[in-house]
């Protein structure tokens, strides 16, 4: 596994394990999801909305995870794979494997500083 990001503030919430490192006003992450998670199941309750409603954009360096919006799509992501996903998904990890993401994001404000659609492009 790739280990933690040195320097960087340890944070555990869900199940999830997050070490972030503040660069100015952005964030580099490195999002641990342990095999057997789902947002709607380990974060839903504790978030308090539906669905994630965070945009993440970065590498996924470990795993398989499964991106589901409402409107029915579905989206593979196996590492090594960059990534970008949209605001109001649930995500799974597939398989046995850790997932392992590299996020880069400036917390509420990762749509709009960089230019991302407000809903995934297959919503259309």
């Amino acid at each position: 596994m790739i280990p933690p990001i040195g320097g960087a503030v340890r944070r555990e919430v869900g199940g999830v394990s997050e070490d972030i490192f503040s660069a100015g006003d952005a964030h580099i992450k490195r999002v641990v999801y342990p095999s057997g998670y789902k947002w709607s199941t380990n974060l839903k309750p504790i978030v308090g909305t539906d669905l994630c409603m965070h945009a993440h954009v970065g590498f996924l360096a470990e795993g398989h995870m499964r991106i589901e919006y409402p409107d029915g799509c579905c989206i593979d992501l196996v590492a090594p794979q960059a990534v970008i996903i949209h605001p109001g998904h649930d995500a799974t990890v597939i398989g046995d494997e850790t997932a392992v993401l590299i996020q880069f994001d400036f917390d509420k404000e990762t749509v709009s500083r960089l230019n991302l659609p407000l809903e995934h492009e297959h919503a259309k």
